[in-house]
């Protein structure tokens, strides 16, 4: 059992226009704070990475953003933060999200919210990262991507243990008490044949 004391959410720069990802933004960000879990998070202060940031910071919580310096307008920025960093670049970032976080878990987004949990899920394939991950799964958002990652594994194409590493759940709190259960031992991503899997 992993002791969660700094998450990394991955969601939207946008709001989203379903009242049910904001509510489970909402609920995510309460029990950061009174699990007492420092929020890690992208830096930005619109959308629902403001919503998630706000939300910890109100309840008392701790919040780092990581933000490239000079790419985005200033307002986009958040200034009310525990600790605002700045770093050079969009890999940088990613770097140091992941560098900083326990575990990580993806609300719905967009491009770049799926890009980060890819980049986990194959940091952790590789052995690069042994560290949980999940997704939020608010209103089935998420199933396309997931039902994709099932016929990659019916295909040979990903190894069930590697299917594994993601969790995925529609409860904020049951999410979290199943990242700090996961224990992730590394698997070798390659497959030979399909016995091999």
């Amino acid at each position: 059992m992993t002791s969660l004391q700094r998450v990394c959410v991955f969601c939207a720069s946008s709001p989203g226009s379903d009242p049910a990802i904001t509510d489970a933004t909402i609920a995510l960000g309460t029990l950061l704070a009174e699990r007492n879990i420092e929020l890690i998070y992208g830096g930005g202060a619109v959308g629902l990475m403001g919503l998630i940031a706000d939300t910890v910071m109100t309840n008392g919580g701790r919040v780092t953003g990581v933000i490239p310096a000079g790419l985005f307008p200033a307002e986009v920025g958040h200034r009310n933060l525990t600790t605002l960093e700045e770093v050079g670049s969009m890999h940088e970032r990613k770097a140091r999200m992941y560098e900083l976080s326990d575990a990580f878990i993806a609300l719905p987004g967009g491009f770049g919210t799926l890009e980060e949990l890819a980049e986990t899920l194959t940091w952790n394939q590789i052995g690069l990262l042994a560290k949980p991950v999940g997704v939020l799964d608010v209103g089935g958002f998420w199933q396309p991507l997931l039902a994709l990652f099932d016929r990659m594994v019916h295909d040979s194409i990903l190894k069930p243990k590697n299917r594994q590493i993601l969790l995925d759940d529609p409860d904020p709190a049951s999410l979290l008490d199943r990242l700090g259960d996961q224990d992730l031992a590394y698997e070798p991503k390659w497959i030979g044949s399909p016995d091999e899997t």
